[in-house]
C-alpha cells in the first residue's frame, strides 16, 4: 500500500536533562514516523550526508546503502534547474525524490533545500519576488510560487524554507538586511500557508519546514528574527497560515548555513598552510578544487557562537538546530557545547575524501605518548604521500578492522575499507563455473589506497568517502555516549582535550590539497611543458629525459 503524499511526520524528543536550558549540550532523537512502517529513529548529536543532484560523490547506489552511517540526506535542489520542469518533478506518487533518487524509505531521509549551503560564491541579488540559484546553465529564479511546487510535487521527508541571504563581496546595509529578514518571513509563511485550504486542521497534510535563520552577522537583527517567529499574527496573515497562530508553530526545527557566516566573519586572505610546490599551477588548481577551502580560524568559531546564541535565545529548546558546513570536529565540538546543535553534515569530511585524506580521531581523544606530547594529531592521513608507500596498516588508529581480533579493544571501523563484506549476490557468467568464495578476513590498507590514489582509480575516492563518513559518525556516537553517561563537566573536559590534542587547523588537508594538485597535473595537457621546466631544477626525482 503506497504512503498518501505529505503524511510523514517528523519528532525530536530530548533525553531527560538535556532541555534544563536554551544553550549547553544536549542528547535527543529525531524521528520520521511514515504511516504503517516503524520509525526511522536518528539519535542526536547526529550527521547529515551531503549530495550533488541527489548523489553522495563517488558512491554507487549499493556501496551508499551499505554504509550504514548514511541515513539523513540533504539535497540541493537548485543543480535540477538547467530544465523547466526540473526532472525530479516528473516522477509520479508519494515519496517522489526517493524514488527518483532511489532512496530506501525503511533506512533514508531526505531533506530538501533550494541553495547548496556550501556555495558562498558572489550572486546576483535576490528580490521580493524570487530567489537566486544557480545550476549548470548559470543562475535560475526561482519564485516561493515555484518553490512550493516543486516541494508538492517531490514530496520529500523534511523541507527547508527559502531564505534571503545575501553573497555579494561587499558586506550588506542594514537596509538590506532588514530586507532580506522580511523576505524570509514572507516566504517562511508562504511555505506554512495550508495544502488543501478545504482540509480540516486536523486532517490536513502538512510539510515538516526547518527554518533558516536569518540576519546576517549582526546579533540584533537576528534576535529580531527569531521573535518575528513567535508573534502572534492576525487577519489575513493568521488566515494564510492556520491552524497555526505563529510561524514558529509551523516549524519543526532551525537551520543555520554556517559558510556565508565564515565568509563575514573571516578577513579575505590567500589560502593558508599551503606548502611550497614544484608545480606550476598548484595554486590555480586548488582554487579551482574548493572555492572557500579555509578552514575557520578559533576566533571566527569564537565570534560565530554569540550570533547562533542570538537566534535560538527568544525560541523553544525542544526543537532541533541544524548546522551547515562546519568546518573541522572542533568546531563541531564547541557548537555542541555552547550552542546545543542538534545535527551537522557530513561536507567538510567528503571534501577530504576527494583530496586523499582518510580521516582518524574519535571522541574522547587517546591518551597522549610522551614523545608526542607537544605536538598535535593530525586528524587523517594524507594517502598521497609517499611515506604510505609500503604502509600496509588499516586506514585509522583508533579504529579496528572488522576482521581484528576479540581481544582488540577499539572500536570497529564499519566502512567498506576496513570491514569488508561479501557480496549479497554473485553474477555467473556460466553454469559450469565453480562456485565462487569471498573472503571477509581481510582489509584495504594505507598502501593500497595510496596505489589507487597515485593511478586515478575512482575506487579510490568511494574507499575515502564512505571511511570519512563513518568516521565522523562514530565522532559523534562518542560525544552521545559521553553526554549521556558522564557529566556535563566531564564532557567540557573532554572537549578542552580533544581541542588540545588534534590540530584544528587541518594542516594535514592543506598537504592533501597539494599533493593531489600535483598527481592531477602530472598528466593531461601542457604536461610536457611542466616536465621541461623541472628539468632546470636540482630536485631529486622529479627530472626526466624528454624529446623535443
Amino acid at each position: 500500500m503506497s504512503t498518501p503524499k505529505h503524511s510523514i511526520t517528523f519528532t525530536f524528543k530530548l533525553s531527560s536533562g538535556s532541555s534544563e536550558s536554551t544553550f549547553g549540550p544536549r542528547v535527543g532523537v529525531a524521528s520520521i514516523i511514515r504511516p504503517g512502517e516503524a520509525p526511522l529513529e536518528l539519535p542526536t548529536p547526529g550527521l547529515i550526508t551531503s549530495t550533488v543532484r541527489g548523489v553522495v560523490p563517488h558512491l554507487a547506489r549499493d556501496t551508499l546503502r551499505a554504509t550504514d552511517a548514511i541515513k539523513w540526506l540533504d539535497v540541493p535542489f537548485e543543480t535540477f534547474l538547467e530544465s523547466n520542469p526540473p526532472v525530479p518533478t516528473l516522477q509520479n506518487g508519494s515519496k517522489a525524490l526517493h524514488k527518483f533518487l532511489s532512496f530506501k524509505n525503511d533506512k533514508h531521509v531526505v531533506s530538501m533545500t533550494l541553495r547548496d549551503p556550501f556555495d558562498t560564491r558572489d550572486m546576483p541579488s535576490n528580490e521580493a519576488g524570487f530567489v537566486n540559484a544557480f545550476c549548470i546553465r548559470g543562475v535560475r529564479k526561482c519564485t516561493p510560487d515555484d518553490w512550493r511546487r516543486y516541494i508538492l510535487a517531490c514530496d520529500p521527508d523534511i523541507v527547508y524554507a527559502l531564505s534571503d541571504i545575501p553573497f555579494t563581496s561587499i558586506p550588506p546595509s542594514q537596509r538590506r538586511i532588514t530586507k532580506s529578514i522580511e523576505r524570509s518571513l514572507s516566504w517562511l509563511a508562504h511555505i506554512l500557508a495550508p495544502l488543501d485550504p478545504l482540509d480540516t486542521p486536523t486532517s490536513r497534510p502538512h510539510l515538516n519546514v526547518f527554518a533558516h535563520m536569518a540576519g546576517h552577522i549582526v546579533p540584533e537583527a537576528r534576535r529580531a528574527f527569531a521573535e518575528s517567529l513567535k508573534e502572534k499574527l492576525y487577519g489575513k496573515e493568521l488566515d494564510a497560515i492556520k491552524p497555526f497562530k505563529t510561524l514558529d508553530e509551523g516549524v519543526v526545527g532551525y537551520t543555520f548555513d554556517l559558510a556565508p557566516l565564515h565568509k563575514a566573519l573571516s578577513p579575505p586572505g590567500p589560502l593558508t598552510h599551503t606548502p611550497s610546490s614544484t608545480s606550476l599551477n598548484v595554486r590555480g588548481t586548488l582554487v579551482e578544487l574548493d572555492s572557500n577551502p579555509n578552514v575557520p580560524t578559533p576566533s571566527t568559531i569564537d565570534k560565530l557562537v554569540p550570533l547562533l546564541q542570538a537566534s535560538l535565545a527568544p525560541l523553544p529548546v525542544e526543537k532541533p538546530r541544524i548546522a551547515h558546513s562546519a568546518g573541522s570536529p572542533h568546531e563541531m565540538l564547541i557548537l555542541i557545547r555552547d550552542v546545543g546543535m542538534d545535527l551537522f553534515d557530513a561536507h567538510w569530511a567528503q571534501r577530504a575524501a576527494d583530496v586523499g585524506l582518510a580521516l582518524d580521531f574519535s571522541f574522547p581523544a587517546p591518551a597522549s605518548s610522551s614523545d608526542a606530547a607537544n605536538t598535535k594529531r593530525d586528524l587523517g592521513h594524507n594517502l598521497y604521500d609517499t611515506a604510505y608507500t609500503r604502509d600496509f596498516s588499516p586506514l585509522a588508529d583508533c579504529f579496528a578492522p572488522g576482521c581484528a581480533p576479540p581481544d582488540d579493544a577499539r572500536p570497529k571501523c564499519g566502512c567498506m575499507a576496513c570491514t569488508v563484506r561479501a557480496p549479497t549476490s554473485v553474477l555467473r557468467h556460466s553454469s559450469i563455473d565453480p562456485p565462487q568464495e569471498y573472503p571477509t578476513s581481510y582489509f584495504y590498507s594505507r598502501a593500497y589506497l595510496h596505489h589507487l590514489l597515485h593511478t586515478h582509480e575512482m575506487s579510490a575516492s568511494s574507499f575515502l568517502v564512505t571511511h570519512n563518513i563513518t568516521v565522523l559518525s562514530s565522532f559523534l556516537a562518542g560525544v552521545r555516549d559521553v553526554l549521556a553517561h558522564r557529566s556535563k563537566e566531564e564532557f567540557e573536559r573532554e572537549t578542552e582535550r580533544f581541542l588540545e590534542v588534534y590540530d584544528g587547523e587541518l594542516k594535514v588537508l592543506a598537504r592533501g590539497r597539494v599533493q593531489w594538485a600535483e598527481v592531477e597535473l602530472a598528466r593531461g595537457r601542457g604536461r610536457l611543458a611542466r616536465e621541461k621546466e623541472k628539468q632546470g631544477k636540482d630536485t631529486l626525482g622529479t627530472a626526466v629525459e624528454l624529446d623535443d
